[in-house]
């Protein structure tokens, strides 16, 4: 099949390399050198676009690829505040859209348990719960989106929280902590503390390679769907 890489860093280029070796061609690689090729993109030449740029750029690419009738999977995180709009366009282009904020397939299974876990976990309140996330000093947005999706699913699942706070200790809210090193692929912590004991639950990333994976597996699986999709329609647990 043919994929279109929009955002040609460390993830770009890993996905590059996966989707070659499982004998994809790259139709377009779009970076901010050269943005107009982003506009060259249609089904006639590219089958699905894969989409790790940049927050402040990734609404607009992922609009210009839906427009043009281009199924996207989107990993860049920090934009997702604009996410309806993007779906109101997939839905009136007709188009094929899916976005995660990790696309890793042990990071979907960690999510999974995160669920079940916190809904396990509100029974019991004398437990309280806050994240940590650490990643490499090039990220730029905080906290993680995947930790955001860690935090909004105990929300989801567990009465004690409403909303969560990024570094900052505050009642009903659950606290997520960032935190930037050198060399560190991603690592998230899910701690549940109470005065007699703790819980912690890590997934920790050791290389790009698990979300590259992802990525293409995804790419290779969306090309005949429409509309709206998601990682768990992707994995279905």
């Amino acid at each position: 099949m043919n994929i279109a890489l929009v955002g040609y860093g460390k993830m770009g280029k890993s996905i590059e390399k996966l989707a070659i070796d499982r004998g994809h061609k790259i139709s377009a690689i779009v970076d901010l050198n050269n943005q107009k090729k982003l506009f060259e993109l249609s089904p006639d030449n590219t089958d699905v676009v894969i989409e790790f740029s940049n927050p402040s750029c990734a609404f607009e690419n992922i609009a210009a690829c839906l427009r043009q009738k281009v199924p996207v999977i989107s990993g860049t995180t920090g934009w997702l505040d604009q996410l309806s709009e993007i779906e109101s366009l997939c839905t009136t282009h007709e188009g094929t859209f899916l976005t995660s904020t990790n696309f890793s397939l042990g990071v979907n299974i960690f999510f999974k348990l995160n669920e079940w876990f916190s809904q396990v976990m509100r029974q019991f309140p004398n437990y309280k719960i806050d994240v940590d996330e650490t990643h490499h000093l090039q990220k730029l947005d905080k906290p993680s989106g995947t930790a955001i999706t860690i935090a909004e699913d105990i929300i989801k699942n567990h009465s004690g929280y409403n909303k969560w706070t990024l570094n900052a200790s505050m009642e009903d809210h659950l606290k997520i902590s960032s935190f930037r090193q050198a060399e560190v692929k991603g690592k998230h912590v899910i701690n549940y503390r109470s005065p007699i004991d703790s819980i912690t639950i890590t997934h920790e990333a050791h290389s790009r390679q698990g979300f590259a994976l992802g990525a293409v597996l995804v790419a290779e699986w969306i090309p005949d769907k429409k509309g709206i999709v998601t990682m768990n329609d992707f994995i279905k647990i």
